[in-house]
């Protein structure tokens, strides 16, 4: 007996305005980690993520 198994794939396109709504919470979300970590109170998280800054090419000061 010969099995096949069909996969069918549906594929929606978003529209602009939800595009842009995404793009924005995912700028949010990525500036305030960013933010955040940047001026944490723990020495340990602030120079993790100065480090990273540094490591990415970014200047930050």
């Amino acid at each position: 007996m010969n099995a096949t198994t069909n996969v069918s794939t549906a594929t929606q396109s978003l529209s602009i305005s939800q595009r842009m709504i995404a793009g924005s919470l995912a700028l949010l979300l990525g500036l305030t980690l960013l933010v955040g970590t940047g001026f944490a109170g723990d020495f340990r998280l602030h120079n993790g993520a100065h480090d990273t800054r540094h490591a990415m090419g970014f200047p930050c000061h």
